[in-house]
């Protein structure tokens, strides 16, 4: 990919206009954990990627216990019955304990977001696998709640929320369940891709997530609450007007931050010379649309905040997993360069908007699981360029200082790269390049001679971001690069 020489583009010099318009820096890198059995205690990797999460010290991470896995996701999986309820965290603690602990020190938000369906109307109890490392796709039934109260929903999300937060809780029954947890916990998000899951509407998610929000502040009135999680939010808009609109909720219920999603999605059948192309026209797409997002909550809501909790780029390979006779194919090495690339460019034009959280998705995932989203090598737990890229980030950027603000009009550099300039709250000037090609550029970065420069490219692999001083104003940025220029 490297061989030959680089795209000459110094023709068009990297120019920062240091005295322009700017706003203030705001947005954090972070990351999704989602729950799955290469994260259970005794899998030959789960020392090493809870101890990667350790380090990293991402802020509010974000822990999904997904709906594929019930005995991991769903604490009553069967409804109260002959004096008897199923409530069972046995499956469950070890998976959230460990993140807890993992991310002990730092804001996190919890995603325990499916709905027992025994809570639905539905014909059939619900069935699922015995082995509970068995993936089930298809067991989420029903439209309409049993109970329109929303009293058996809303209760269900606060007794979660006590036995993590205040030790155990009461159940339906009046049985006490003691856990002894006492954890801090700063966000709940409440459900996940409610545009997905049950035919959920706009109205019917806005009187869960009041329901749900009530029950959990009467718990811990401390908790913040996220709000949506759209899986294709270009798709529904009316989420966003509907949910925003305070008329829309009960009195006094809180509309602190709201979170959607976004995966760029090459076809299986694409060349992988041109996958580049494809991805970053789809990131392009989604920065579009979130400008439009922006638009609709600055109008309704403009207190309330943004996480844009799943960032990635999942293969079309990947989209075959649950279909019979699936065969994983291996992918060249410089995707995980190409979809670090991805996240790193839209994390550049969300601090441009102010955008509070980018969450990149997904912690571990492998083969029948989305391994096209994973930031940890499934068989060793070594990190990956997607990890790699995402710790270059928070090293470098998080809230405090200045983001410079690119002109408005045509695209401000050439459409071979992204470049992204920062003053951060100590004064030291940064530049974050993304080459979006699998071509080496060579650019010509005015004022930039001496500049520390940390790139995860290509030639650092799965180590950390390799380092180097620029001598003169010429920089080889290798292809699918993510890069970080630092200069007093």
């Amino acid at each position: 990919m490297n061989e030959g020489s680089p795209l000459d583009l110094t023709y068009a010099p990297v120019q920062i206009d240091w005295n322009g318009p700017t706003r203030p820096m705001n947005s954090s890198p972070t990351l999704q954990v989602v729950v799955n059995p290469l994260l259970k205690r005794g899998s030959p990797i789960h020392e090493r990627a809870f101890a990667e999460l350790r380090q990293l010290g991402a802020e509010n991470a974000r822990f999904v216990p997904w709906f594929p896995y019930p005995h991991y996701s769903i604490a009553a999986l069967h409804a109260p019955a002959n004096g008897k309820t199923s409530w069972d965290f046995s499956k469950i603690d070890p998976f959230t304990i460990d993140f807890l602990e993992a991310t002990r020190g730092h804001a996190v938000s919890l995603n325990f977001s499916t709905i027992p369906p025994w809570m639905f109307k539905i014909d059939e109890p619900p069935v699922y696998p015995d082995d509970p490392d068995q993936t089930a796709w298809f067991y989420q039934k029903g439209h309409e709640l049993r109970d329109p109260s929303l009293k058996e929903i809303s209760d269900y999300f606060a007794r979660l929320v006590s036995w993590y937060t205040r030790g155990g809780f009461t159940d339906e029954l009046g049985a006490e369940h003691k856990s002894g947890h006492h954890y801090p916990l700063a966000y709940w998000d409440v459900l996940n891709e409610p545009d997905f899951e049950h035919d959920t509407q706009p109205s019917q998610y806005t009187e869960r997530y009041d329901a749900i929000v009530s029950a959990i502040r009467a718990v811990d009135p401390s908790i913040k609450f996220i709000g949506l999680s759209l899986a294709l939010p270009g798709r529904a808009p009316q989420f966003f007007e509907h949910f925003l609109d305070p008329r829309n909720h009960k009195p006094g219920i809180p509309l602190d931050m709201i979170s959607y999603h976004f995966y760029a999605m090459p076809a299986a059948d694409e060349p992988w010379e041109t996958r580049p192309y494809t991805c970053f026209a789809q990131a392009d797409g989604f920065i579009t649309m979130t400008r439009y997002v922006e638009t609709i909550r600055q109008r309704l809501s403009p207190a309330t905040q943004t996480t844009i909790n799943e960032v990635g780029v999942i293969l079309g390979e990947d989209l075959e997993q649950s279909l019979p006779g699936y065969e994983f194919t291996p992918f060249p090495d410089f995707y995980w360069n190409l979809a670090a690339g991805i996240y790193a460019y839209l994390f550049a034009h969300c601090a441009t908007l102010g955008i509070e959280y980018l969450g990149q998705s997904q912690l571990v995932g492998y083969p029948s699981q989305f391994p096209s989203v994973t930031m940890l090598d499934w068989e060793t737990g070594a990190p990956n360029a997607r990890f790699r890229a995402l710790e270059l980030l928070k090293k470098h950027f998080g809230p405090g200082g200045e983001v410079i603000l690119p002109p408005a009009g045509v695209p401000f550099f050439p459409p071979q790269y992204h470049a992204q300039a920062f003053r951060a709250a100590d004064g030291t000037r940064k530049l974050l390049l993304i080459n979006k090609r699998l071509q080496p550029l060579e650019l010509r970065l005015e004022g930039w001679d001496g500049a520390q420069v940390e790139a995860v490219d290509v030639l650092s692999g799965s180590a950390p971001a390799r380092a180097e001083r620029m001598d003169g104003e010429r920089l080889r940025l290798n292809g699918l690069a993510v890069a970080v220029l630092s200069l007093p």
